[in-house]
């Protein structure tokens, strides 16, 4: 095996030309780890944000680094106390900070899912990270039948799945987006009312839409002014996720106006392993999209040499539904 690897490199926060391919030396997997030659990563808006020097309070990163947390490829090496029996297997993991956007990438084998008969590696990628948040919102929202639910960022590659889970829980599902292509996307993934949030006004079509009472439910993957609005239009009672922050920062709220109205807010630290208790592992993922509860749409799979526009694609909200990462 060569010493070295190609290696996507975060050299300075900034715009994406701060992304730079490099050849870096083959990291080695310690105690309870796995070396993994990686096929395909995901690409969250979240990790654009990070390459930016955004949510520094939230993730604990400093450039130079190797940016990519969800992978797919093939078990090379296992470290000390991981049973040999993991090499040779095509899996998914997450790796324990950054690092998957290499040719190979250190991940704890507790972390890692054999891929189902069922599943594409692409596939699985494509669902792993977004249907991983998606699940923790499940859980931690209430019952969604019979109720009013808003999803904002609805055509992104959560946002979908939100939809999905959504309207197979029986809820009167609410999507909003931007642009006749992404209405189309959600309006054929099930959602009952598609509304374009970049016309003034939108959040009169929800309150129209639930018939002047508000969504009892809001998965808010917009963040900044549209999740603000998006805050607005919550019933009295009702419960709010602010997860998203594609428009520049998590939804601002008047904790003060959420306790007179009774609204219950999730943050981004409800929605990380580390800092909450949760029942959803990353098998489950994978199961619930054997199956078809988890369906992710993926619009375009960059090279490993097109990471940076994989960014500004992301960012520009070109793309509709996911980018994926090709590295091999």
């Amino acid at each position: 095996m060569s010493q070295t690897m190609r290696a996507a490199v975060v050299t300075a926060f900034g715009d994406p030309d701060v992304l730079q391919i490099q050849q870096l030396p083959v990291p080695q997997p310690g105690p309870g780890d796995v070396l993994v030659d990686v096929h395909v990563t995901d690409l969250i808006f979240v990790e654009t944000a990070i390459r930016a020097g955004q949510h520094g309070n939230f993730f604990d990163v400093t450039p130079p680094y190797v940016p990519g947390n969800s992978f797919g490829g093939v078990v090379r090496a296992v470290g000390e106390g991981v049973d040999p029996g993991w090499i040779g297997k095509s899996v998914t993991g997450r790796t324990a900070h950054f690092g998957a956007h290499a040719e190979q990438a250190v991940a704890p084998a507790s972390g890692l899912v054999e891929l189902p008969p069922a599943l594409t590696l692409e596939t699985a990628v494509a669902v792993s990270g977004d249907g991983y948040t998606a699940l923790m919102l499940e859980e931690l929202a209430p019952d969604l039948a019979g109720r009013h639910v808003l999803i904002t960022a609805a055509a992104g590659g959560m946002g979908i799945l939100l939809v999905q889970l959504a309207h197979r829980a029986g809820a009167h599902v609410i999507a909003a987006a931007r642009g006749q292509a992404k209405l189309d996307l959600v309006k054929a993934h099930h959602a009952d009312v598609v509304i374009d949030y970049s016309k003034p006004g939108w959040e009169k079509s929800v309150l129209e839409a639930t018939d002047g009472a508000g969504a009892d439910v809001v998965f808010d993957g917009a963040g900044g002014a549209l999740g603000a609005t998006a805050f607005e239009v919550v019933a009295d009672g009702g419960w709010f996720s602010a997860h998203g922050a594609p428009s520049g920062g998590f939804a601002p709220y008047d904790e003060a106006e959420a306790e007179r109205r009774g609204i219950t807010v999730k943050g981004i630290r409800d929605l990380r392993a580390d800092t909450t208790t949760t029942t959803v592992s990353a098998g489950q993922v994978l199961a619930r999209a054997a199956r078809g509860d988890l369906v992710p749409v993926v619009d375009r799979v960059f090279d490993l040499e097109q990471l940076a526009d994989a960014h500004r694609a992301l960012t520009s909200r070109e793309l509709v539904g996911k980018a994926l990462i090709r590295i091999r």
